[in-house]
């Protein structure tokens, strides 16, 4: 059983995913996109799972500082090439667990992913 955290460190939905898994003695990796990077071939096999639209953080301050034109044109191919620039505006967490991609973190949902 293989489980991966993708985010960033500073996100408090990351810590509180981390915590979860840690105080129930799931083992788990954490890859940080400002440290380990991001490529495009995982948000490709991400979007596949996931979509575009989901994985694309519109709440945070790096999409909103985008201007209203780039906003207003965004389709899979930008949104996916501003994830890979920009890290911070991909939804936390990612987890990758047993090749099954999941989005988000909610007590709820993880019962139900771990148990």
């Amino acid at each position: 059983m293989s489980t991966v955290i993708y985010g960033i460190p500073n996100c408090d939905t990351i810590k509180k995913a981390k915590k979860w898994l840690t105080e129930r003695d799931i083992e788990f990796t954490f890859h940080d996109y400002r440290k380990d990077g991001v490529d495009s071939e995982f948000l490709q096999r991400a979007e596949a799972h996931l979509g575009w639209e989901v994985m694309l953080n519109k709440r945070g301050t790096t999409y909103r500082q985008l201007d209203e034109a780039e906003k207003a044109t965004i389709d899979r191919e930008k949104a996916l090439a501003l994830l890979e620039l920009h890290p911070a505006m991909i939804k936390r967490p990612i987890m990758v667990h047993n090749n099954q991609f999941h989005i988000g973190f909610k007590p709820a949902q993880y019962e139900e992913i771990f148990c």
